[in-house]
């Protein structure tokens, strides 16, 4: 993982900042929505949109994953599929390991890091898309709001990710996984009437 303050970290945050900005407006101009149109769909604001396609905002997170609903793709869409692009946000970092396209479904693979006491909320994805993840150190407790389980090192967790879910570190110490998303082929978009 870079280490913040260096030359070689801030330089690959910028380089992923343009990647997603232009990944992003490419993504909005193919499906013909507006600056309004996205930022309305997505929940955030306009000026805060037109700043991350332009690689003046890092995002975050929750904002890719807030972008990634209305513009019916996968994460990885969104960072370029860039093997190592790294996006973090409330004390989570994730880091693209590869994702592979099959004819039947995109499967991206993370690494993630989650700060001690950190909880990581998700919306809602794509009916079918499906969520594993191997804790490697510590201990959380994730799935679905309303059916969350707990794992430590060593442990897997499935779970549907087509309704809102979250990821929390128990205890005082940071936790780590690997994150596997599958996603359908086809997956139709979330309506764009939907709260993100």
């Amino acid at each position: 993982m870079p280490v913040p303050g260096t030359h070689g970290a801030t330089a690959s945050s910028a380089d992923t900042s343009l990647r997603v900005g232009a990944r992003v407006r490419r993504l909005r101009e193919d499906r013909g929505l507006s600056l309004s149109a996205l930022a309305r769909a997505a929940g955030i604001g306009k000026a805060s949109l037109s700043e991350l396609e332009a690689g003046r905002r890092n995002a975050t997170l929750s904002t890719l994953y807030a972008l990634a609903a209305p513009l019916g793709v996968p994460l990885a869409a969104l960072l370029d599929e860039a093997v190592g692009a790294e996006v973090s946000g409330g004390g989570v970092t994730a880091r693209l390991l590869d994702v592979r396209h099959h004819p039947d479904s995109t499967v991206e693979t993370y690494v993630m890091h989650f700060a001690a006491g950190e909880v990581r909320h998700s919306p809602s994805h794509g009916a079918g898309v499906r969520e594993h993840l191997v804790v490697v150190r510590g201990a959380l407790q994730l799935g679905p709001d309303t059916q969350p389980c707990e794992a430590v090192a060593g442990e897997h967790v499935a779970f549907d990710a087509d309704v809102p879910h979250h990821y929390a570190a128990l205890g005082d110490e940071p936790a780590e996984g690997i994150l596997v998303i599958v996603t359908p082929a086809g997956i139709p978009s979330r309506d764009r009437s939907d709260p993100p």
